[in-house]
């Protein structure tokens, strides 16, 4: 029984290297089935993808919030500083006396059962499930792990499900083409359920269409069903129009920055309409433009002062995206790239975009089992200004030091990486 979150927290962090071969779905069902099924006690949102999941929920969660919803459970993966980040009540974190009574609780329970330990993600489901039940959540966003088909989030019937976008990404377990890991996400898509996607692949799309029309699923696809259009850049925020039939909001300001994030905007504003149609919520206008105007997302192009920004961009196509953010907000600027990933990532294709815009590459690593060394990583870079450094922190505090004050520090790569740095800068530099 643990009595210190630190030392639960080590804990199940020592269970991410997975050794257990077990279903995550099978292994959370039968857990949840212990406790009396209690995913099934509260309405929820289903959210996968391979990008833009926690931006399209915190924007949902914000129009929530602003529709005067009193309870928003969210479930969301990394955390960027602190475990209880994950798991969320209307912007209020779990507590460490929760947090260690549910862990103690589902241990508890494994123990009477067969003594083998799921992983890290399966526990924290279960912990998420067991808090919003207690809670009495009045709905609760729930973002996936990996995949959606066998992920261990997938036990709930979502009011809405949600798919962002499908990129080759975690291709050892989901599959190595876009039909095949389209399959996998499209999991989540529910018999009578309503689902919302800005896919635009298609061969992706085609997959996500058929799994819809198996389960009778009213499908929103983006471009054909709903549109949003970019028509100014203030300086602060970006506003845009969207459309949905014959529903429609005209400069809509949002706060995320770039164009990627108007699709984000876009999800959360269609499902909003689509609570309101199927579901009896009372979702105004307003309410939109309020928490559109507002909501903001740590880590995903985060900018600190002396012109340096932070972005999770993990994968070509969230590195692309931040590219292309970088050119609407820092048009005439420089931009020196600092990078470290894990792995299990297209890498190759993330540095070659890069190189085509940076005055100069970085690459260094993070103290996690899966992560790719940084020799390694410079070994894949062509620029002509590229520097390695396996110490991440020596990277960054000669970077800052030594950064030119027209030019953009653009540190990218996975949110692990971004985690390390955010707090770094809190202490170094103001935001």
């Amino acid at each position: 029984m643990f009595t210190n979150i630190e030392q639960c927290v080590d804990f199940l962090s020592s269970l991410k290297k997975g050794n257990s071969t077990s279903i995550p779905l099978e292994v959370v069902k039968s857990l949840l089935h212990e406790f009396g099924d209690p995913e099934r006690t509260f309405k929820t949102i289903h959210v996968a993808g391979s990008n833009g999941k926690g931006s399209t929920l915190n924007a949902l969660k914000e129009i929530l919030m602003h529709s005067h919803v009193e309870k928003i459970g969210c479930f969301v993966s990394p955390h960027l500083e602190r475990i209880n980040e994950r798991i969320t009540i209307s912007n209020t974190q779990i507590s460490d006396e929760q947090f260690l009574y549910y862990v103690n609780k589902v241990f508890a329970a494994i123990d009477a059962k067969n003594g083998v330990y799921p992983s890290f993600f399966e526990i924290m489901t279960i912990v998420a499930f067991l808090h919003f039940a207690n809670e009495k959540v009045d709905v609760a966003l729930i973002e996936t792990g990996i995949g959606g088909s066998l992920d261990s989030t997938n036990v709930i019937d979502p009011l809405v499900s949600i798919i962002t976008t499908i990129s080759l990404e975690h291709t050892a377990i989901l599959g190595d083409t876009y039909e095949k890991i389209a399959y996998q996400k499209g999991g989540i898509i529910k018999e009578n359920r309503p689902v919302v996607t800005t896919v635009e692949n298609v061969e992706a799309l085609a997959v996500l269409r058929k799994i819809a029309e198996e389960q009778h699923a009213p499908i929103a696809i983006f471009n054909e069903d709903f549109t949003a259009i970019k028509t100014a850049q203030k300086e602060h925020t970006q506003l845009f129009n969207y459309a949905k039939g014959d529903y429609v909001i005209n400069d809509i300001e949002l706060r995320m920055a770039g164009p990627h994030q108007i699709n984000n905007a876009s999800l959360a504003i269609t499902t909003a309409l689509l609570l309101n149609e199927y579901e009896n919520f009372y979702i105004t206008e307003e309410a939109i433009r309020i928490a559109l105007k507002e909501a903001k997302w740590a880590g995903r192009f985060e900018e600190y002062a002396h012109h340096i920004v932070i972005d999770g961009a993990h994968n070509p196509e969230g590195t692309k995206a931040l590219i292309a953010t970088l050119k609407a907000t820092y048009p005439t600027r420089e931009y020196d790239f600092i990078y470290a990933a894990l792995q299990d990532k297209d890498h190759q294709n993330s540095i070659k975009m890069m190189e085509e815009v940076a005055s100069s590459m970085t690459f260094t690593q993070i103290n996690m089992p899966n992560a790719e060394s940084a020799k390694e990583l410079a070994a894949l870079s062509h620029h002509h200004k590229t520097h390695f450094d396996a110490n991440w922190e020596s990277a960054l505090k000669q970077a800052v030091e030594q950064k030119d004050e027209e030019h953009v520090l653009v540190i990218t790569g996975s949110l692990y990486f971004i985690s390390e740095v955010r707090t770094f800068l809190k202490s170094k530099v103001e935001q």
